[in-house]
C-alpha cells in the first residue's frame, strides 16, 4: 500500500511540473500583458537556461555572453517583468513555482484569471532603459553600430540635437559590447567645471577616470613626463599601461562631449588626441596591435555648434558618423500602439503636423494623452501654452536663443515669415544644429508648427523687452 501511494504521489507531482514549452508560453503571456512586448530571443534563452537549473556562468559559456550582461541587463529586468505581471516577487530561484501557481490558479478558475496589469508608463526624458517597451529602433542604425564596434580601432560618432535618443542608443551599443566580452568604460563629461580649466588638468582627470572604471591603480605619475606635451603623455599612459592591462577589447564611451567642445582651448587638443588614437589603430606592427584594442564612441549634442565658428567642425571626417533623425510615420504608429492608443493615419498626421517626428516630443505627447486621458484635439489646443507637456522643452530652446541674441533675431525672422526664407549659411547651420529649422530647397522654415506657434510669440516679446 505504501509503495502504491508513493507511486501515485510521484505521478501527481510529475503532472504538476511545468514543461519547458509551458514555461515559455506562460512567461511570454505574462510579460506581454504586463508590458505590451513579447519575450526577446535572449530573454527566452536565459529563461530556458534557468529552467534547466543552470547558473549565469554556464548560460554565458553556452551563449557567448558575459555573466554581467546576462544577470544585470537580461535576467534582472526579466524577473522584474514577471514580478510586475504576477503581483509577487519573482526571481531566478522561484520563477517556476510562481508560474506553476499562476497556471494552477488559472485552471481552477476556468482559465479566466486576470493578470495584474501594471502602470508601465515611464516618464519621458533622459535615457530609455534597456528593458523599456517604449524604445523604438531606428532604421538599421543599431545594427550598423553593433557591426562597427566589432572592428579593431573603431570610432563611432553619435551626434544630434538634445533629446533625440543619443544616450539611449549608446546604452544599447554598450550592452551589445558586453555580449562580446569587451571591457567597458562609460564616461560623461557633464562634470565639475574645474576639470576644464586647462588641458593638463583635463587629460589627467580623463586618464584617471578610465583607470578607475577599469579598476586599475592610478599610475599617472609614473607615466607622465612634463617634458612632453599633454597629448603625448595621455597617449603614452594608454599605450604603455592601460591597454596592455586589458585582456579584451576596450570600448571607451565618451558622452556629453559637447561640454569639451565648449572649451576651445581644450577641444582642439582633445580632438587631435582622438584623431591620433584612431590613426594609431591603422598602423601595422606591435604598436598598431595595441591600439586596435581600443574602440571609441563619441556622443555629443549639436546645439554646441551655435557658439562655434562655422569653419570649426569637431572631428570632421573621422569615424562612423551616426546622425540621429526623427521618427517616421510607421515608427510613431508603433510607439502609439505600445502606449495602447489605437491610432491610424489621421491621428499620426495631426501629431506630426504639430511636432514632426521628434522622438522626445512624440513620447511626451503619447505619455500625456495616455496618462491624462485627454483627447488629441485638446493637446493640439494647448501645445504652445504654459500648461503644455512640451513647455520645458520649449523653455530650454528659448534659453539657448537668449544666449545668442543675433541668432534669436534670425530665428524670429523665420518664425514670423509667411513663407520659407533665405538664410546665410552660418545662420542656417547653427539653427539646424539646434534642431529649430528645416530646409526647403535653398530656403528655411521652422522644424515644426509647435516652434512656429511658440517662438513667434516669445521672440516677439523678447525683442520688445530688449529695445
Amino acid at each position: 500500500m505504501i509503495h502504491k501511494n508513493y507511486l501515485l504521489l510521484t505521478a501527481m507531482n510529475s503532472e504538476s511540473e511545468l514543461s519547458w514549452s509551458e514555461i515559455q508560453r506562460l512567461a511570454d503571456e505574462i510579460v506581454f500583458q504586463a508590458t505590451g512586448s513579447h519575450l526577446s530571443d535572449i530573454e527566452t534563452k536565459v529563461l530556458q537556461g534557468a529552467s534547466e537549473g543552470k547558473t549565469y556562468d554556464k548560460i554565458g559559456d553556452e551563449l557567448g555572453f558575459s555573466v554581467s550582461y546576462l544577470n544585470k541587463d537580461v535576467g534582472n529586468p526579466l524577473w522584474k517583468k514577471l514580478s510586475d505581471g504576477l503581483g509577487e516577487e519573482v526571481s531566478k530561484k522561484n520563477f517556476k513555482q510562481a508560474l506553476k501557481r499562476y497556471r494552477d490558479k488559472r485552471a481552477s478558475l476556468g482559465n479566466t484569471i486576470p493578470l495584474r496589469k501594471v502602470d508601465s508608463l515611464e516618464l519621458p526624458g533622459g535615457r530609455v532603459p534597456l528593458s523599456s517597451p517604449f524604445y523604438i529602433k531606428r532604421n538599421d542604425v543599431e545594427s550598423l553600430c553593433y557591426e562597427t564596434i566589432q572592428h579593431p580601432g573603431a570610432l563611432i560618432r553619435i551626434k544630434a540635437p538634445q533629446e533625440m535618443g543619443k544616450t539611449s542608443l549608446l546604452e544599447r551599443i554598450l550592452a551589445f559590447s558586453e555580449t562580446q566580452n569587451y571591457q567597458i568604460v562609460n564616461l560623461s563629461f557633464e562634470t565639475n567645471s574645474n576639470v576644464f580649466s586647462n588641458i593638463h588638468i583635463f587629460l589627467r582627470y580623463f586618464c584617471a577616470c578610465v583607470s578607475k572604471q577599469l579598476r586599475i591603480p592610478n599610475q599617472l605619475d609614473d607615466y607622465w613626463d612634463e617634458i612632453y606635451g599633454c597629448n603625448d603623455n595621455a597617449t603614452n599612459y594608454f599605450e604603455e599601461y592601460l591597454l596592455p592591462e586589458c585582456s579584451h577589447p576596450l570600448v571607451l564611451a565618451l558622452d556629453k562631449v559637447d561640454f569639451v567642445f565648449e572649451q576651445p582651448e581644450i577641444a582642439t587638443d582633445f580632438c587631435r588626441l582622438v584623431r591620433a588614437w584612431h590613426d594609431l589603430a591603422r598602423r601595422s606592427g606591435h604598436r598598431g596591435e595595441i591600439w586596435k584594442k581600443l574602440r571609441l564612441i563619441v556622443v555629443h549634442s549639436t546645439e554646441v555648434y551655435s557658439s562655434l565658428d562655422i569653419n570649426y567642425s569637431p572631428l570632421q571626417g573621422v569615424g562612423q558618423i551616426i546622425a540621429l533623425e526623427e521618427f517616421n510615420r510607421e515608427q510613431i504608429i508603433e510607439l502609439a500602439r505600445r502606449y495602447e492608443l489605437n491610432w491610424g493615419g489621421t491621428e499620426v498626421e495631426q501629431l506630426m503636423n504639430l511636432i514632426g517626428g521628434h522622438p522626445h516630443l512624440v513620447r511626451l505627447a503619447l505619455h500625456y494623452l495616455k496618462s491624462q486621458k485627454v483627447s488629441l484635439e485638446k493637446l493640439l489646443q494647448i501645445a504652445s501654452t504654459e500648461v503644455s507637456p512640451f513647455r520645458d522643452h520649449l523653455r530650454q530652446h528659448l534659453w539657448n536663443l537668449q544666449q545668442h541674441l543675433e541668432l534669436a533675431d534670425t530665428f524670429r525672422t523665420v518664425v514670423t515669415a509667411i513663407a520659407p526664407v533665405r538664410l546665410k549659411s552660418h545662420e542656417a547651420f547653427k539653427l539646424q544644429s539646434m534642431g529649430l529649422v528645416k530646409t526647403q530647397g535653398d530656403d528655411w522654415s521652422p522644424s515644426c508648427n509647435l516652434y512656429h506657434q511658440y517662438f513667434s510669440s516669445q521672440l516677439g516679446e523678447m525683442r520688445s523687452e530688449t529695445l
